[in-house]
């Protein structure tokens, strides 16, 4: 399996952008993903975060296959997987070599992963992989989720650790260049992070940022800030290379 990390690779979501977005090309991003693309079209399946938003899901397949496509990275096709078909995935696991996990609420995807079956399922997945913020981050065996919306971070019931789909032991943070500063409910996402991520530690990526796990090594592309220890460290700038294990 090849795995992309990524913030977002298709630039700031919080910031005003193209109507169809392109993907970003900064840290060799496009290159890289090019390098890893099948070498015939391949059928790929977005596997969504909110499994009943059946319009919004359908817009995003529509954009990141156009956007795949404008890069030169042509599909066959991108399928949905939501709750229309949600009993078929096994099927169409068999018959897709590229994968988009793709962004929204961390806790609704875990949950709808989890219906799936997915973390057993993705044991026997040998294709591509492009995790999209939420994606990324539930990609992870121990998946650390910040509070995203009204109530979360004063809900005693909200819990910030689950397990994800085990594909790496590696944990983002996205859209860092923008989160960090932050509050729900009041309260500063990197002060909470940096209280619960003391012994487990994330990765804050901004957008451009992503990191590649191939062939046994996970290797960190573009600015990055380690969040652990209770301490947040850059230890990654713009356009530099460092290799994580």
């Amino acid at each position: 399996m090849t795995l992309f990390l990524t913030s977002s690779p298709t630039g700031c979501p919080y910031e005003p952008g193209p109507e169809i977005p392109v993907l970003d090309e900064r840290n060799h991003f496009v290159e890289n993903l090019r390098a890893a693309w099948p070498s015939e079209p391949p059928c790929g399946l977005l596997l969504v975060a909110d499994p009943d938003n059946h319009e919004g899901n359908d817009r995003a397949a529509e954009a990141f296959a156009a956007c795949l496509r404008k890069s030169g990275l042509p599909l066959e096709e991108l399928i949905v997987c939501d709750s229309r078909n949600q009993d078929e995935i096994g099927e169409l696991l068999a018959q897709c070599n590229f994968l988009i996990l793709g962004g929204g609420h961390v806790p609704t995807q875990n949950c709808f992963f989890s219906q799936l079956g997915l973390p057993a399922l993705m044991q026997s997945y040998h294709g591509l992989v492009l995790g999209i913020s939420a994606g990324s981050m539930n990609a992870a065996r121990i998946v650390y989720a910040l509070p995203e919306e009204p109530g979360e971070a004063t809900d005693h019931h909200f819990s910030r650790w689950m397990s994800g789909l085990g594909l790496t032991d590696t944990r983002i943070y996205p859209h860092y260049q923008c989160t960090k500063d932050f509050k729900v409910d009041g309260k500063n996402l990197l002060e909470m992070g940096l209280a619960d991520c003391i012994r487990r530690p994330v990765f804050g990526l901004p957008d451009g940022s992503y990191i590649l796990c191939a062939d046994g090594h996970e290797t960190l592309y573009g600015e990055a800030w380690y969040i652990g220890d209770g301490r947040s460290e850059l230890v990654n700038e713009n356009g530099q290379v460092l290799p994580l294990r």
